[in-house]
């Protein structure tokens, strides 16, 4: 990770779905196996993580045009962008979310 507030997994290491959990699960403090109900909410309940890992596998076009996924997962602003580097910040009540500011 380069910073508190990135959580990144470098493209093709892992499918983007996995990566998500992988950055929540570091955010959170706990191993990636830990990030399953009942304590966590699936991550399909926000995304479906096949169609996710298939775009960013089949589309090698997304990185050129600076293309990204985003969603709320957990309490984080989560970015998948087209290269498969991951952001995961912490929702902030107050101003625009990362999501909202990234997407602008």
């Amino acid at each position: 990770m380069s910073s508190p507030t990135d959580a990144s997994t470098p493209c093709g290491e892992v499918p983007p779905s996995q990566a998500i959990v992988e950055a929540v699960a570091a955010r959170e403090g706990v191993d990636a196996t830990e990030i399953e109900p009942p304590e966590y909410e699936p991550l399909y309940s926000v995304v479906n993580p096949e169609a996710l890992d298939s775009l960013f596998r089949t589309s090698h076009a997304l990185n050129d045009r600076g293309a990204l996924v985003a969603l709320e997962y957990e309490g984080y602003d989560v970015v998948v962008h087209g290269d498969g580097h991951v952001d995961v910040r912490e929702q902030d009540d107050e101003d625009a979310s990362f999501v909202d500011r990234v997407v602008e």
